[in-house]
């Protein structure tokens, strides 16, 4: 029997299905392989079984989920944002499981069913979303906000190749790029209705009405949301990673005079964007890809931010916040490393160009919002961006650094 101060942490899910025992996985584990998977048992394959097998726990796990959206928007907590380049996911399965209270349940439903759950776990493809320590820190990090109730939400990219794939040809180390959406992703949910507009290049318009980022070229952001489980407090927080798409991903005059490289050319540009973990940055076009990405994460992270801030009223879609004096109040932006820094200018410029906040009050409630972990003081793992690069991408974002500097000197 959980201690009263442990109930009062955790979420209520009163009236949610619970599938706790045996004979309900064996049913669930079943009704997916027909009806989601459509196989039975004489041509599933072991990659089917387990897919059968995520899918019953990630019904297990979506009510919490929602719950706990519907917990967070009911009683307005302030939410803490963590934005990284890197999440060194892993494997999801067993650690739901886990979380969920499930591991032994499920054990027993597939070996009554006839299968070795330790080969189903195998199955699943690594979400290498991260090098090493950073990025596993990241995944800790919302492993333990999602079990000590807070209302945390991760950001990041979601890259088409993680991490590469290790081969040794002749003694040497050749690396091979790393699919792991191949064969599809069962833990995570497209969320269309929430795709923001990134803007690039251009130039910089100012009237007596402020300044004007014109003339941009543009890049969709796709959120995909993956839930992340506290352990067995049924806590289900949130991490959003996003996708670049192009605008037109297609030009159907370009394919029908036979140019059919250049009618998909805008969704290969784009989609580049978040199509490698770390692209090589030894040359011109990956300096300029590697601060795309960067700039990319944060600002469909920031824009998401506001959003929420704006409309958190439990049933209301609608902006009912218009006063940003409790914006620090209600949102917390920890930056991992110096990978999102240029979250900082572009909350700058939403603030005063986008909700025209005076400068002195968007300073203050940046200064407030943002918190930065540092990993390293070794000025060759600092970044460093050329200024003829960020003027030529981010012309806007220079002018609002320029300022911040300038200011910090007459202080």
């Amino acid at each position: 029997m959980a201690k009263t101060d442990d109930r009062r942490k955790q979420i209520s899910i009163s009236g949610i299905a619970t599938l706790e025992n045996v004979a309900g996985l064996k049913l669930g584990f079943n009704r997916h392989l027909h009806f989601t998977l459509a196989k039975d048992r004489n041509v599933a394959t072991t990659r089917d079984y387990y897919f059968a097998l995520a899918h019953i726990v990630r019904d297990h796990l979506v009510g919490r989920w929602i719950r706990t959206q519907q917990y967070y928007l009911e009683n307005n907590p302030k939410r803490i944002y963590y934005l990284s380049l890197e999440f060194y996911m892993g494997r999801t399965l067993q650690n739901t499981m886990i979380n969920l209270g499930l591991e032994s349940a499920c054990d027993e439903a597939m070996y009554q069913i006839g299968l070795d759950i330790e080969e189903l776990e195998e199955m699943e493809e690594d979400a290498g979303l991260g090098n090493g320590g950073l990025g596993r820190l990241a995944a800790c990090f919302l492993d333990s906000m999602a079990t000590l109730g807070l209302a945390a939400y991760g950001y990041g990219i979601r890259y088409e190749y993680g991490i590469f794939n290790q081969k040794i040809k002749d003694g040497w180390q050749v690396e091979e790029p790393d699919a792991w959406l191949r064969h599809g992703n069962p833990w995570e949910k497209a969320r269309p209705e929430f795709v923001i507009p990134i803007c690039f290049y251009g130039h910089v318009h100012h009237s007596k009405n402020g300044a004007k980022w014109v003339n941009t070229e543009q890049v969709l952001a796709l959120p995909y949301d993956t839930p992340i489980p506290g352990y067995l407090n049924n806590t289900v927080n949130t991490m959003r990673l996003w996708s670049a798409k192009a605008p037109n991903d297609f030009h159907l005059h370009h394919f029908n005079v036979g140019d059919y490289i250049e009618a998909v050319l805008d969704r290969s540009i784009a989609e580049n964007i978040t199509r490698v973990l770390y692209p090589n940055d030894n040359f011109f076009e990956g300096k300029e890809l590697r601060l795309k990405q960067e700039y990319f994460v944060v600002a469909a992270s920031l824009h998401d931010i506001v959003r929420r801030f704006k409309a958190s009223k439990f049933g209301c879609q609608d902006n009912i916040r218009i006063c940003y004096d409790t914006f620090a109040d209600k949102v917390a932006i920890q930056l991992n490393d110096t990978h999102p820094a240029l979250a900082i200018p572009e909350l700058m410029r939403i603030l005063v160009d986008l909700e025209n906040l005076h400068w002195d009050q968007a300073w203050t409630i940046t200064k407030n919002t943002f918190a930065y972990t540092n990993h390293t003081v070794l000025p060759e793992a600092l970044e460093r961006w050329p200024v003829q690069l960020i003027e030529k991408l981010l012309p806007r974002h220079l002018e609002i650094i320029y300022e911040i500097n300038q200011r910090h000197l007459e202080v």
